[in-house]
C-alpha cells in the first residue's frame, strides 16, 4: 500500500543471552523474527497470539522504543532508524502508546492534570492556562469530570484510569496509537465501553491503531485486518470477516475453535494443541508451528514458509495456502 502510515519490512528483534561468569553470547531469543505489514491512516491492525509470541515487543519496536536488531520501520514515509535527537522527538509525538496496565502506568505522585499534560509540557506545544484548556478537553473526551484534573490515580477505578491513559495519548493529537492489550485487565463490562471509545476517537480524528490483544472476540469487533503471531511471526493475515470465516491456518483454527459462542450452531469444532510453544532461544527448523502441528508434512520440517497470498488474505503454510 503506497498510501501506507506505517510500514514495517522484514522486523527482527533478537535478545543476547548471556551465560557464565564472563556472560558469554551463548544465544538470542528470537522474539521478533521477519515480521512485515502496512497500516493504512485511520486504519486498525489487531495483533493477536499467546502470550511470549512477540505482540508487546512489535509494538514497541514500532514506536522506536525497542531499537530493532534488522528490517525496516517507516512512518509517514520517514525511516525512523535513520531518526535521534529532537527529530525523532518531534516524529514521537504523533505516534503514543495505551498500556496495558492502568494501575501501574501512571504515577501515584503525579495529579492527573500533571500526568495528561506532561507531553504537551514536554514537546513545548502549551503552557499555563492553554495546556489547563488542553487536558480538560481530553478528560471530557474521554468521559471524566473537570475534577479529575487536581485529583490522584488511586482515586479512580481501573476503567477510569484507562481512560486518563487515553487522554493522555489523544491530547497530542496523534496520528498512531498502538494499544498494547489495553482493556485485558479491566471488567466485561467495561472493556466494551473503552473499545466504543477508542472508537469514536478514530471516527473523530482518523487516528490509525496497532491493537494487540490475546482476546479474539474484542479484536473481531475493533479491527478491519488481523495479524496472527506465532513465535516471533506472522503466519496469517486478512481482513478481519474474511479470517473468522475462512481461516486457513491450523493455527488460527485451534484459536478461533477456543472462541465461546452462545449459539450451538456457530460453534466450531474443538482443536487441541498438543505440546508446548518452543523456545524462542532455540526454535524448530522449518514452519515454527510444525510440532504442534496435526497437519505437518516433510517439507514443513525443512523449509520456513513465507507468507503469500493477497493484501485481503495471506497465510504462511505449506499445506493449506490461500
Amino acid at each position: 500500500m503506497s498510501d501506507a502510515l506505517l510500514e514495517v519490512r522484514d522486523l527482527r528483534k533478537y535478545f543476547p543471552v548471556h551465560r557464565g561468569l564472563f556472560q558469554r553470547d551463548v544465544g538470542a531469543v528470537r522474539a521478533v523474527d521477519g515480521v512485515s505489514f502496512d497500516l493504512a491512516p485511520g486504519e486498525t491492525l489487531g495483533i493477536v497470539g499467546e502470550s511470549g509470541c512477540g505482540k508487546t515487543t512489535l509494538g514497541r519496536l514500532v514506536l522506536r522504543l525497542l531499537e530493532p536488531t534488522g528490517g525496516v520501520i517507516r512512518f509517514a514515509g520517514i525511516d525512523l532508524a535513520g531518526l535521534s535527537g529532537e527529530t525523532l522527538r518531534r516524529t514521537r509525538r504523533e505516534m503514543q502508546l495505551i498500556f496495558q496496565d492502568p494501575f501501574g502506568a501512571l504515577n501515584p505522585r503525579m495529579r492527573v492534570g500533571e500526568i495528561v499534560g506532561e507531553g504537551l509540557a514536554v514537546h513545548g506545544l502549551a503552557r499555563g492556562a492553554a495546556l489547563r484548556t488542553r487536558v480538560l478537553a481530553a478528560l471530557e473526551r474521554v468521559g471524566l469530570r473537570a475534577d479529575a484534573y487536581d485529583r490522584y490515580p488511586h482515586e479512580f477505578s481501573g476503567g477510569q484510569r484507562q481512560r486518563i491513559g487515553i487522554a493522555r495519548a489523544i491530547v497530542l493529537e496523534p496520528r498512531l496509537i498502538v494499544a498494547d492489550e489495553p482493556v485485558s485487565a479491566l471488567d466485561v463490562s467495561i472493556q466494551a465501553q473503552i473499545v466504543n471509545l477508542l472508537q469514536d476517537l478514530q471516527d473523530e480524528r482518523g487516528i490509525a491503531y496497532l491493537f494487540i490483544a490475546h482476546d479474539l472476540r474484542v479484536v473481531e469487533h475493533i479491527s478491519r485486518r488481523v495479524a496472527i503471531m506465532y513465535l516471533g511471526r506472522i503466519v496469517e493475515l486478512a481482513d478481519s470477516r474474511e479470517l473468522y470465516a475462512n481461516p486457513r491456518h491450523p493455527y488460527t483454527r485451534a484459536l478461533l475453535s477456543a472462541v465461546p459462542e452462545l449459539d450451538p450452531a456457530s460453534r466450531r469444532e474443538r482443536i487441541a494443541l498438543h505440546g508446548e510453544v518452543p523456545s524462542p532461544i532455540n526454535p524448530p527448523a522449518g514452519c515454527p508451528f510444525h510440532p504442534r502441528c496435526a497437519f505437518a508434512e516433510p517439507r514443513c520440517h525443512r523449509e520456513v514458509p513465507a507468507l503469500l497470498g493477497s493484501p485481503a488474505h495471506a497465510v504462511a503454510c505449506h499445506v493449506f495456502p490461500v
